[in-house]
């Protein structure tokens, strides 16, 4: 009687599928508690140095690159460890709970990559109304968004944020042409071509002054003319759609294995 209970009951779920599931998620959830970690650091270092980190509206929160390390983590950890244990477990709530935060994801994805294709001006217009002016003002009262700002312009080779281009840096109250700083009408050395000198590896921090009261034929000898949202545009869609071509076979992988344990 009990072995024709236990023969009825037996579920074949494949090992491969299983553990693969398992393998992949335990990555990501490794990776999800080292983005935690590591924005905490940042974050109780930022607190430390300068006696408080102000949080009073969305941006803030978003412009805060260890807050942004820390929530982005705590998605990628809580949604990973839910793959996890729900693959090795063989829990099917656990494992309903993984998929439907993959489809979310996939959902969101796929509309940011349509609404980006129909209505791509639209779109990067409304990126640079919203976040550029907040981004150059603070640009000085935030290091780590200034060292952001630093590594995105050198690495994407682009100056200011919006169409403006290097002209968005007139913005700041440093850089700014009325401002008795020695850096008014210039832009940061990170939008300069030419930043670092080749025999001394030095960094030439005063490369990008006066640039704004130059024309761009002229300025475009010295610094990038191009704002970073604009060349930033096409890698956000480009990489959108990689990601959902990624996500998609992982949820069809998902639902088969749960289908495997309903059997």
């Amino acid at each position: 009687m009990n072995n024709r209970r236990r023969t009825n009951n037996f579920t074949y779920v494949s090992s491969c599928v299983k553990y693969m599931i398992f393998m992949l998620n335990f990555v990501f959830w490794l990776f999800g508690g080292l983005l935690i970690g590591v924005g905490l650091y940042a974050f109780v270092d930022k607190w430390q140095a300068t006696g408080s980190v102000r949080v009073e509206n969305v941006y803030d929160v978003i412009l805060n690159i260890s807050l942004v390390m820390v929530i982005a983590g705590g998605v990628v950890f809580v949604v990973s460890f839910a793959g996890c244990v729900g693959a090795l477990r063989e829990n099917t709530c656990l494992l309903k709970f993984y998929s439907l935060c993959l489809l979310v994801f996939f959902l969101l994805e796929m509309g940011i990559a349509i609404v980006g294709f129909v209505f791509p001006h639209t779109l990067q217009s409304l990126l640079e109304e919203s976040f550029t002016d907040k981004i150059i003002q603070t640009y000085r009262e935030d290091p780590d968004l200034q060292n952001f700002i630093d590594f995105g312009q050198q690495k994407f080779r682009c100056c200011g944020l919006s169409q403006e281009g290097y002209l968005d840096w007139g913005k700041n109250e440093y850089f700014n042409c009325s401002s008795p700083s020695v850096e008014r009408c210039g832009a940061p050395f990170s939008c300069c071509i030419n930043a670092t000198d080749i025999s001394s590896g030095l960094v030439n921090i005063m490369c990008g002054y006066k640039v704004q009261m130059l024309p761009v034929s002229e300025a475009g000898k010295k610094v990038w003319t191009s704002g970073c949202i604009e060349i930033h545009y096409s890698h956000i869609i480009c990489n959108s759609t990689i990601s959902i071509k990624n996500i998609k076979p992982l949820n069809v992988l998902q639902k088969t294995y749960i289908k495997q344990l309903k059997k």
